[in-house]
Parts: C-alpha cells; structure tokens; sequence
C-alpha cells in the first residue's frame, strides 16, 4: 500500500491519539488473545503504585544518570515461569546484574499467540524452554506479577514486535516498569513487508498507553531499539532513528526514554556517538517543545558476528564494557561468550556481566568525553543528523511521523542491510583506516558535499593503504572481520 493511501486510511499525524480513539482501539486489542481480558487499567495503576520505588526502571536510570555509573543488563528469557524466575534470580545475584530483562519468543513477537502456547506445552512435557523467549501475552497478568515480585531489581521488556500493543497492555499491567521498542525500530530491521506507517500507528497507541499511566502517576521507562540491523550502522543513521523514536513517544506522554546505540567497534567514534546521543536527542525535544523528558544512553555491545573461542569472545565482552564506561553510557546491555554458538547458559550469562562488572566497575572515575578527537567526530555526526532530522521535517511539513516515513520511501534515513522493503538499501557502509564506520555510496541521505567528500576521502584513504580501490569488497570484509580477530577488514 502506498503511503498515502495509508495516511488516509489511519490518519498517521503525530499528535496525541485521542481518549476516544484510544479506548476504541483497545477493545479490539485486548480481544487478541483471551488473557486480555484480565486487564483493568484502574487496578493496574493500583498494582504499579505499590511497586517498591528501588524496583522502578527510571528511578534506577536516573540514580545512574546522576552518579556517573555505567549499569549492566543482559538479554534472558526462557518458556515457563519458575524457569524464568530461577533464570533471573540466577543473573541478579551470580551475574551482578543492575537491571534484567525479560525476553519475549519469536511466536508472540509475530502475535502468534496460539504458536507460542504449543510452545509453552511442549515445555512442561520437555522439562526445558522450546521457545527462545517468554511468552508473556499466553502467561497473562498474574504470571507477570510473579516475575516481577520474584527480583530485587527492575525488569525491562526486551522483544522486536512490530504490533506490541497486547503485549504492552499485559506486561505493563503486570508490573514491568521499562518497554523496548519502537514504530521503526522493530519494523525495519525486523520485517520484510509490514508498512511503517502501521507500525508507527500501532507504536503510537503503546506510547499512549504509557502516557495515560504517567498522567495516573505512574513513570514507565521506554527505550527504542539503537542498534537496528546491528551491522556496520553508522551512527547518523541509529541517532536519527532514536531522534524520531523519542519525539513520536514524547507526543503520547512518555516522560522518561532511553535512547540506545549498537558498538561500531572504533572507540572514538562511539565515545563520540554516545555523547551526541544524547546532545541532540535533547536538542530536538526543546525544539518541538518537549521540555520535560528525561533522557539516558544505553551502548549495546558488539552485535556483529562473534568468535567462537570463549577467551576471545570475553574479549570482545571486555571491549564493549570499557566502551561504555567511557562514553559515559547510562547502561550497558551484556553479551556472553557462547554469542557465536547460539543460546547460553546461564552461567555464560552471568560470566559476560561479570566481566563486564569488572570493566564498568575499573574505569568508572574515567571518561573520554572531552578528547578533542572525540569532540571532532561528535560535531560530524552532529552535521550529519542534523542534515538527516532537518530533511524529515520538510517532508513533513513539520509532521516527524509523516516526515519518517516519507524519509524512508525516499532514502532519506535509510538503514544498512535491513530486510523491508520500505528501505531504500542505496546507502553502503565501509570502515576507514582507523575502523570508524562510513559511507561508501551515501545514496539518498541528504549530505553537503562537504560531508559526502570527508566519507570518500576517508575511504581512499584506508584503500591507499591496503593497496587497493575502493570497493564493495570493502564492506565484505569487514562484515567478518571480528569473527577473525581484527575491526578492519584488511585483505589477506
């Protein structure tokens, strides 16, 4: 369907929906799978107040804001609930963890919700997960509850659902304090045809709904997906995402959002990109006058492919934790040594938080935030988002969601290697000499020719030194460069 045929169809502005849209809505997303019908906002708003405050996502973020300290929490999720709860038990107190997660299975991400119960059954008669998540929307309210009373610590929602409204309405009232996810971000590196217009729909009644908890009192922490397709995503690319992510949430209501980054793997430029991160996330909230929105950072580590040898891969671990702490990163979401061999165990869990514990912990008096290196390549991303943001608006008429998603349909943010066919796939990126990410083809992103002559002339730069042109191969390489041991794909 083209977009404007959809814009027509929904309406897509971005505005906040109204009470009547919203609750017009709900009644058909609550019918989606029989557990929706245990859901009472009032008594959920009930539930939620009389979570400790310790227990709160925010409240968390903000003490970690506000003391310098770079929080760990990894990715965990399992079928059944008592394995779920001895998971989480097992990483908060082996692992160290600051913050936990729970990870939703690929069934329910789809909404294939009667999938997802084969799936819990043959769990009971397996005596072990047969889903790579928990199946939160099939457990209902009440097991939610359970979850989240079994830990000390606050608890996230971490999933990839394009439609997230159920699972929204369930976990949330459930007492889960922090939502992942985004309109864009959960579509575009995650599905093949699903229009971003209805998935910024759709994720406009998720920011709604925590909108309405906030205006009841109660603050639910949400964080946009920053690493998207997690390859060779340049950090222009990933900031404008999230730029566009937190003005669409902060139209809803939402209050307090966490704005995330995927390592690129040079430690300059993701110092850099942290820092900007946040710089001109705020900038853009003051702009459209959203004065009231607490932002935080989150560096995801290494999400490219990993080696298969424990010892490297806590190399790889140790590397994206000392990025982090340096950055200034308000949290750091933990991979473990079993990355390169499919799902871990919860000891190799607990292993990559502790060594990541041990990174955060060393280099928590140290920052390199004011290296002029680093301030050099934070004002060049800055030219580059600002570029990117100032083009969506236009296409906008001063509308970020109509904006998105005409940028999309006209290369204007378009993301490396993402599946949807609502990108445009003309950028390519390469790394330069020194491993930072750049533009082989810029394709559509709306760049001076200032900034498209700094990507080429880095790129002659690294091909002059490896002795050969500038080319694709580039980009191949270093694809598998650190599977191999090295950042740059330099030729054998």
């Amino acid at each position: 369907m083209k977009a404007g045929a959809l814009f027509k169809m929904i309406n897509l502005k971005n505005e906040k929906l109204s009470d009547d849209l919203f609750h017009e809505i709900r009644k058909d997303v609550l019918k989606q799978w029989k557990t929706g019908d245990d859901v009472d906002f009032e008594e959920a708003v009930l539930y939620q107040k009389s979570i400790k405050e310790e227990k709160r996502f925010s409240n968390k973020l903000n003490e970690g804001l506000q003391s310098g300290e770079t929080l760990i929490q990894p990715r965990a999720g399992v079928a059944l609930e008592s394995n779920h709860i001895n998971l989480l038990k097992y990483l908060e107190t082996e692992g160290e963890a600051d913050l936990l997660p729970t990870t939703i299975d690929s069934y329910t991400r789809h909404n294939r919700y009667d999938e997802a119960q084969v799936g819990i059954d043959e769990s009971i008669r397996e005596g072990r997960s047969m889903l790579n998540g928990f199946p939160a929307v099939n457990h209902g309210v009440n097991v939610c509850r359970n979850i989240c009373a079994s830990v000390k610590s606050p608890i996230q929602v971490r999933h990839g659902t394009p439609d997230a409204r159920l699972l929204a309405e369930i976990t949330i009232a459930g007492g889960f304090t922090s939502y992942e996810g985004g309109g864009i971000s959960y579509n575009i590196p995650y599905s093949k045809s699903i229009p971003l217009e209805k998935t910024i729909y759709d994720w406009q009644y998720v920011d709604r709904l925590i909108g309405i908890y906030e205006e009841a009192g109660v603050t639910i922490n949400r964080e946009p997906f920053g690493p998207l397709t997690g390859t060779l995503v340049a950090p222009c690319i990933s900031t404008s995402v999230a730029v566009i992510e937190v003005l669409l949430a902060a139209a809803q209501g939402v209050k307090n959002i966490t704005v995330g980054y995927g390592q690129c793997g040079n430690i300059i430029q993701d110092v850099a990109a942290i820092k900007n991160l946040k710089e001109i996330t705020e900038i853009y909230l003051n702009k459209f006058g959203f004065n009231d929105v607490t932002i935080t950072t989150v560096l995801h580590q290494w999400m490219g492919g990993f080696p298969e040898d424990e010892g490297k891969a806590f190399g790889v671990i140790s590397w994206g934790a000392a990025t982090a702490a340096l950055a200034g990163a308000t949290k750091v979401i933990v991979k473990t040594p079993h990355e390169a061999s499919g799902v871990p165990t919860k000891e190799a869990n607990a292993a990559g938080l502790k060594a990541t514990k041990q990174l955060v912990s060393m280099l928590c008096d140290q920052k390199l935030t004011t290296l002029p290196t680093v301030i050099a390549e934070s004002e060049i991303i800055s030219l580059e988002v600002t570029a990117i943001m100032e083009k969506v608006i236009e296409l906008g008429h001063g509308d970020i969601a109509i904006g998105a998603c005409r940028a999309f349909e006209a290369g204007v943010i378009d993301v490396p290697f993402a599946p949807s066919n609502y990108n445009a796939k003309k950028i390519l990126p390469a790394r330069d000499n020194e491993g930072m990410v750049r533009f082989l083809d810029c394709g559509n992103l709306p760049f001076s020719k200032d900034l498209i002559d700094f990507h080429k002339e880095k790129l002659e730069e690294r091909a002059k030194n490896e002795s050969r042109e500038v080319s694709y191969q580039m980009t191949v390489d270093d694809i598998y460069a650190i599977s191999k041991g090295r950042l740059v794909g330099r030729p054998s």
